[in-house]
């Protein structure tokens, strides 16, 4: 990892609907710029993901979405409209962010849902993006959505009992927990929020890796699963398969994509559909890890974005999905993405 960077400015921007997004800049002010989008929804910026940056090379920008971090209104208030926090909201927070910078075109890097957010804005604006630098690829696809909150429970079959006892075994279990984090009382939404996360960690923290989303306390994580809930209850307001179907439109962007196979939220084959459609992507299959990433994870991360400081088309040696490249070491906490 590179040296810990602090900011060397940072500010809120109105972007309307009563938001105010909370964004600082780190690096090199003359360097490439470079915009870290996080996952969750709802999880927040983290300094920590300065460190995969040369300071010396990127002008780093991160910035905390919509009701969450230090953006106001937070989410964990529950006169905080969420009405207005749709992906079409990010992505024009993201683009009003960029011309408010002053910066002509960056590079995207995220991870989880952070991917989602990436591909959605680097679709709508092409022409804004230089390259881009994936971990954990998601598009937040219906069918996603139901594997990570129903399918993959036949292989934690006790957690998610538990998890589907805390939406009162309700039908649609997102759904109902978007609502119960609209429950008038904080300790309903207390509840829901720790059911929520207990999940999330069996599903997606293997042994070893602590219970990053338990964790989270107090307004982080009621923001945090209100969020989640609310984006994935609607399916980000994307139309099934649409990121993957619009893929044509990243032509020319040189794209690092980086998924491990045992990643069980969020299988191996998403990833795969995307270098498919994306002619100038090259996937990276780290054999030994899930989700939040690992030691091997963080290398290739930071050989990417080395690369592409240095102008390396397409850094790191990976192979498209028709050549059929993978990687692979035992994962280890260094290199975790988050989520």
């Amino acid at each position: 990892m590179h040296p810990v960077t602090a900011p060397y400015d940072q500010g809120l921007l109105d972007v309307g609907d009563g938001n105010l997004i909370h964004w600082e800049v780190s690096g090199n002010p003359a360097g490439r710029p470079a915009l870290v989008v996080h996952g969750g929804p709802g999880s927040g910026s983290s300094p920590r993901n300065r460190r995969f940056f040369d300071p010396a090379a990127y002008r780093v920008v991160l910035f905390d979405q919509r009701g969450c971090g230090r953006s106001t209104p937070h989410a964990s208030d529950p006169a905080a409209d969420m009405s207005v926090n749709t992906t079409a909201h990010l992505v024009a927070d993201m683009e009003r962010l960029r011309e408010h910078l002053g910066i002509d075109r960056w590079l995207l890097y995220g991870g989880s849902w952070g991917s989602t957010l990436i591909l959605a804005y680097a679709e709508a604006y092409p022409e804004r993006v230089t390259e881009i630098v994936i971990a954990a690829v998601t598009t937040t696809r219906r069918s996603e959505t139901a594997w990570l909150y129903e399918g993959v429970g036949r292989f934690f079959p006790e957690a998610h009992e538990r998890f589907r006892a805390g939406a009162g075994h309700a039908e649609d279990t997102v759904g109902a927990y978007a609502a119960l984090m609209n429950h008038p009382d904080r300790a309903v939404r207390e509840k829901a929020a720790a059911d929520w996360c207990a999940w999330e960690d069996a599903v997606l923290s293997p042994e070893g890796m602590g219970t990053p989303y338990t964790d989270r306390v107090d307004d982080t994580r009621l923001g945090f699963v209100r969020i989640c809930s609310h984006y994935f209850a609607h399916g980000a307001w994307l139309a099934e398969g649409a990121l993957i179907r619009d893929a044509h439109r990243l032509a020319g962007i040189p794209g690092v994509l980086i998924h491990g196979r045992l990643d069980m939220g969020g299988p191996l084959g998403t990833a795969w559909e995307l270098a498919r459609a994306w002619p100038d992507a090259r996937l990276h299959v780290v054999e030994s890890a899930g989700h939040l990433g690992g030691e091997e994870t963080g290398k290739l991360i930071l050989t990417a974005l080395d690369g592409f400081a240095r102008g390396v088309p397409c850094p790191g040696g990976a192979l498209s999905p028709r050549e059929g490249e993978s990687t692979g070491r035992a994962p280890g906490a260094s290199g975790m993405i988050g989520s």
